[in-house]
């Protein structure tokens, strides 16, 4: 298959397009070709093709930055001899002086398929200015790498945050060049925008269902984002950064264990079994122990749990990792109602509002965690209206079939 970056190189007509512009590319580590030669490297071959500047989203452009509110500065080029705008650092917005520095911004980010991903907000705040400033972007497509599935509650009015860029499900089934065209139609953007599309991609096939597994090479978009089991997994433990359990930082395994000095987990999968043994379906879950070098519970000894999605047990449709990431904690707020389980501590800028809240979009998970009246079929009931009504709203956005 071929990605936007492929296509961009090898059809003459699309370069074509750029010459005598000035252009810019905003990427990450994984913004690669399929011989893994990074996206600036590949267009500086390109003689026709101006070079002007460079942007880095959250991590910064070489990934270099581990964990969230580090941020990234600008810096020079040293290859090339141009600036290198960072879009996770004293702004993350791009300032007048950034966006009047290019003609064309190419936006080529590997995402991960979930609304907490930051590069979805980036993506926003780079179309809002482009259509401020009269600039523009182009999105060479990149698959959504979990696919198609849709999952979790969509963000409520007033709970937009840089964690939050718009009303979407946790889990959206979109690419990022779908969600550039939901953008555009739901913000009326009046903006000059092509979504360089992909080819081939294949998101409803196996082994991959949605990335292209044995064909392209993973290269990791942010530190954390290790591998395809973890992407999976993602949208669902990226809720345990709202809480005062390990979700695996500072480990080999970020993202696909989960655990706590204190937590009991074979306990705690026994009463997750219990409750909904359907939002178990599509994966397998093993008990664990491992200790983190850096953030929650850092040299301590943690036992936990692994969620295996790499194996023949993995089941693509059925596998619901947000489900069973909120049975998790309702199931540890049940066995020990007293537990000091949310995080109060800032996230990604935001001070005044719990991290777990700002991750879901709303109090509706937080207040269903909490609530000892509460079933697992009423937070089911809130989740199917906005996953229903999220597969109408995007089917007018969906560029492969």
């Amino acid at each position: 298959m071929k990605f936007g970056i492929d296509r961009l190189l090898e059809e003459p007509a699309l370069t074509k397009a750029l010459a005598g512009r000035r252009v810019a590319l905003l990427v990450h580590p994984a913004s690669v070709t399929r011989n893994l030669v990074h996206s600036l490297d590949a267009l500086a071959r390109f003689k026709e093709i101006k070079l002007v500047a460079a942007f880095g989203p959250q991590h910064g452009l070489r990934g270099d930055k581990q964990d969230n509110m580090i941020e990234s500065p600008d810096f020079q080029d040293p290859a090339r001899g141009i600036p290198v705008y960072s879009l996770y650092g004293e702004s993350r917005r791009p300032t007048p002086a950034m966006m009047d520095s290019f003609d064309v911004l190419l936006v080529d980010l590997q995402d991960l398929g979930c609304r907490v991903y930051t590069f979805i907000t980036t993506l926003r705040y780079i179309l809002e200015a482009a259509a401020e400033r009269k600039k523009t972007v182009w999105v060479l497509d990149r698959p959504n790498p979990v696919g198609r599935p849709v999952e979790g509650l969509s963000l409520r009015p007033g709970w937009e945050s840089f964690v939050g860029a718009g009303p979407l499900p946790m889990r959206h089934g979109l690419t990022l060049g779908e969600l550039a065209t939901w953008f555009v139609k739901t913000l009326s953007l009046e903006v000059d925008y092509e979504v360089v599309t992909m080819e081939g991609w294949a998101p409803t096939s196996a082994p991959g269902y949605g990335w292209p597994l044995g064909e392209r090479a993973w290269v990791n978009p942010s530190p954390n984002a290790s591998n395809l089991w973890m992407a999976r997994c993602y949208s669902g433990t990226v809720m345990l950064e709202g809480t005062t359990l390990s979700e695996g930082r500072g480990t080999t395994q970020p993202l696909e264990v989960f655990g706590a000095p204190d937590l009991e987990p074979r306990v705690l999968m026994a009463k997750m079994e219990s409750l909904a043994p359907e939002w178990l379906r599509g994966c397998r879950l093993r008990d664990c122990w491992f200790e983190p070098k850096f953030q929650k519970h850092a040299g301590k000894l943690c036992a936990g749990i692994q969620i295996h999605v790499d194996d023949p047990a993995y089941d693509h449709e059925g596998f619901r990792p947000w489900r069973l990431a909120a049975l998790a904690l309702k199931s540890l707020r049940i066995l020990r109602p007293d537990y000091d389980l949310w995080h109060d501590s800032p996230y990604e800028y935001e001070r005044d509002r719990l991290a777990i809240d700002l991750i879901n979009g709303s109090e509706l998970l937080r207040r269903w965690v909490d609530d000892p009246a509460a079933t697992p079929a009423d937070l089911d009931a809130l989740a199917a209206a906005d996953e229903a009504a999220w597969l109408r709203e995007r089917e007018s956005v969906l560029l492969y079939r």
